[in-house]
């Protein structure tokens, strides 16, 4: 984790977490890794489609809380992407957040098929594991 990143924390039910674990092992990554290579791949999904708004999302069948470190380069595209997520804006819509858009994009990127998603984390960065600097 480098000091200049954002933490922001996504509800997620027990087989997204389960599977976002398994990802990042299989990665040989962390989970906030993968969260953000999940971020990538999907938001241009996101912004350019129909996607499901916030308050679609199980958050209240999701029991984990699961916090996450993302560049802040990354971060400064949630709050533009929670505004798109609740357009047209409604009295009932919740109040759109960085978290909700994250969390939003991270539940679309994981109903896909995932060997697709592990193969694409596997071609996002080159054909090779992400491997973890060792300490000297």
């Amino acid at each position: 984790m480098e000091s200049d990143e954002v933490m922001l924390t996504v509800r997620l039910t027990t087989a997204e977490h389960t599977l976002l674990r398994r990802l990042a092992h299989g990665h040989r990554g962390d989970v906030s890794e993968v969260v953000a290579d999940a971020l990538l791949d999907v938001l241009p999904t996101l912004l350019t489609q129909d996607t499901p708004r916030p308050a679609q999302q199980p958050a209240r069948f999701a029991p984990y809380a699961l916090t996450v470190w993302l560049p802040p380069e990354l971060a400064e595209l949630l709050p533009a992407l929670a505004t798109h997520l609740t357009r047209p804006p409604t009295p009932t819509a919740p109040t759109p957040t960085p978290c909700t858009a994250l969390a939003t994009a991270l539940h679309l990127w994981l109903r896909q098929d995932p060997a697709h998603l592990a193969a694409g984390l596997h071609t996002l960065h080159g054909g090779r594991r992400h491997t973890r600097p060792t300490a000297a």
